[in-house]
């Protein structure tokens, strides 16, 4: 069973199927990621390990951080994820973990930041229609009315309304593993993932599937 990976955004590009047809996909640099730290349900009551990625300049690393690399023999990383998972599924400590983990035709889930919006309103954030565009109407894109008068008297929880859009956490489930290029650390998945270029992303093996067998 494939592990837990981190990894960066690339780019979007494409590929021909046999039939011709053009599929979408999203290039991702993944790995190498060193398990810099195993945390075992005897030790500590649960079963994880830590991961990282990224390249770091060395003096940028801090006092703590560099015995806590040295103890697992890895160079130091940007980033440090810990991933749960059980006994049987921990790797090594000090062993590296690279794209070769993944397959062709695999499902896999893709957890990023999404790219940040700002404020917005209720037309651009919840795609609300707006105002007729006639007779005189100055105000197209206002969200009408939000609640009522006298009873509750209160605007209530939850209502759509405008504000900060975008920068959460999204994950795209189930996406096919369309072709990996473990000289190059890319693995190219069908589809597009959360984020703009360049941002660190999850890669993790997808329950999709396993109901059928796969």
């Amino acid at each position: 069973m494939s592990k837990t990976l981190l990894g960066r955004k690339i780019r979007m590009t494409h590929m021909f199927d046999e039939s011709g047809a053009l599929v979408p996909l999203t290039a991702l640099q993944v790995g190498p990621c060193p398990v810099v730290q195993v945390k075992t349900p005897d030790n500590d009551g649960y079963g994880a390990y830590q991961i990282g990625f990224g390249d770091i300049k060395e003096k940028r690393v801090t006092q703590p951080n560099r015995g806590h690399f040295a103890k697992a023999g890895a160079d130091p990383t940007r980033y440090l994820r810990e991933v749960r998972c059980s006994q049987d599924e921990l790797p090594e400590l000090g062993a590296t973990l690279s794209v070769a983990e993944f397959a062709e035709g695999q499902y896999v889930d893709v957890t990023g930041t999404s790219k940040g919006k700002g404020y917005a309103g209720v037309v651009k954030r919840h795609g609300f229609a707006g105002y007729r565009a006639s007779h005189g109407q100055m105000e197209q894109r206002v969200p009408g009315s939000i609640g009522s008068s006298a009873y509750p008297s209160h605007v209530l929880k939850g209502k759509r309304m405008s504000g900060r859009m975008g920068g959460d956490r999204v994950c795209a489930l189930g996406l096919t593993v369309a072709k990996v290029d473990a000289e190059n650390h890319l693995l190219y998945v069908k589809g597009s993932v959360p984020g703009p270029n360049g941002r660190l992303v999850e890669i993790r093996p997808s329950n999709r599937g396993k109901a059928k067998g796969k």
